[in-house]
């Protein structure tokens, strides 16, 4: 059964220098941004290899859809996309590197990514310097687009921040679950698990029984559960990726461990049940920025059709994120009248009403959406449930 549940959320709860090209680096309009150009190019700066490569593999298929529907509908200012895509390996140098080559080599007018926020964050100095604008689709951590009291000027994003899932992961807990006692399992090297656990312990009013932490690429987890196993607690919070949750779940379950698992949106991908094992994959829920089971809108039924005849299965949250990133992009500059990087920055920093395939976005001043999310319920690892929770 599908249900709405509206949360009371406060709103606002990602350097590497690299030397660009002189017109990259002093001007607005550089490279790909001359008014007279033929075309209107667009970066891709994804995880296509590596260990993160499923949120990057499905953000550019989405986003490559969204510029060959674009083009197909005549284009943005009556100019073709072009589709600059590149892989960051999965690596923070690299992500950096691929910013470098985009903004000054390739001179594109925008960028699409990356997926996680630590290379997200790697790519800033390199955004910033060449002056161009990126959308990271699904890079959550706070800081990267405020740092202090300074918000980025270069970065925006898709997706909800990671202050905010930590907030609706802990009400969740507490409202829906009755979870008054928690256990959290965390990387202990993570921005991603680091925020998300801290905005989690700030909100929950439970107890937290237990905190353990293990390390990126752990495949034995045994001695982790086992401290915990005996303990009096009713959730387990895993703020990590899909590689080391499904793992977890996985020999938690086949350990006898059967509360209930909550996780942010590291965990939305079809691996994650994969490497859990359906059979184990129950009683999990996890924040998501989209779901096929949420109700559909007028936005959202055409994409999945389109997205389906083209991939032949159904759309993940990344492949929504992705393919929201770019028609972002298309309403600043049609916002704007112009495909400049200084005149996408600006619709994007004034982005208003967007309707999306996760949502309706309206950026606020840290350039983070305004936005709902939605809680998925895992059973026999199908999505049983879809929660709306508005902010």
């Amino acid at each position: 059964m599908k249900k709405s549940i509206f949360l009371a959320l406060a709103a606002g709860l990602f350097l590497f220098g690299a030397c660009g090209s002189p017109s990259a680096s002093d001007s607005n309009d550089s490279g790909g941004s001359s008014a007279d150009s033929d075309t209107i190019k667009i970066g891709g700066n994804f995880e296509l290899s590596g260990a993160t490569a499923a949120y990057g593999e499905a953000e550019r298929e989405a986003a490559e859809l969204a510029v060959e529907q674009i083009n197909a509908d005549g284009g943005i200012l009556d100019k073709q996309v072009e589709f600059v895509s590149k892989d960051n390996k999965s690596d923070n140098n690299e992500a950096a590197s691929v910013a470098a080559n985009l903004t000054t080599k390739d001179e594109v007018v925008a960028v699409v990514g990356p997926a996680t926020s630590g290379a997200v964050k790697a790519t800033l100095p390199n955004l910033t310097k060449a002056k161009i604008p990126g959308v990271t689709p699904s890079g959550t951590d706070d800081a990267i687009t405020k740092q202090g009291d300074n918000v980025q000027p270069y970065i925006f994003r898709a997706c909800f921040q990671d202050s905010f899932q930590g907030v609706v992961l802990a009400k969740y807990a507490q409202e829906n679950m009755q979870a008054q006692k928690a256990v959290i399992f965390g990387d202990n090297a993570s921005d991603y698990a680091d925020g998300l656990t801290k905005a989690f312990k700030k909100t929950y009013e439970g107890e937290i029984v237990a905190e353990e932490k293990f390390t990126a690429g752990d495949k034995d987890y045994q001695a982790m559960l086992t401290k915990v196993k005996d303990k009096d607690f009713d959730v387990i919070f895993i703020p990590g990726y899909y590689t080391e949750a499904g793992l977890i779940i996985k020999q938690a379950r086949e350990m006898g461990i059967d509360k209930p698992i909550i996780g942010a949106d590291g965990f939305g991908d079809e691996k994650l049940v994969e490497t859990a094992g359906a059979s184990n994959v129950s009683n999990v829920y996890y924040t998501g920025h989209f779901s096929t089971e949420a109700p559909a809108t007028d936005k959202v039924e055409p994409f999945i059709k389109a997205f389906e005849e083209k991939y032949d299965r159904k759309p993940s949250s990344f492949n929504a994120l992705g393919y929201d990133a770019v028609y972002m992009i298309k309403q600043a500059i049609e916002d704007q009248g112009e495909a400049t990087p200084a005149a996408i920055t600006e619709g994007l920093a004034n982005l208003k009403d967007f309707e999306g395939v996760t949502g309706k976005i309206t950026m606020d001043e840290d350039h983070n959406p305004v936005k709902s999310a939605v809680v998925l319920g895992l059973t026999e690892g199908k999505e049983s449930s879809a929660e709306t929770v508005n902010p």
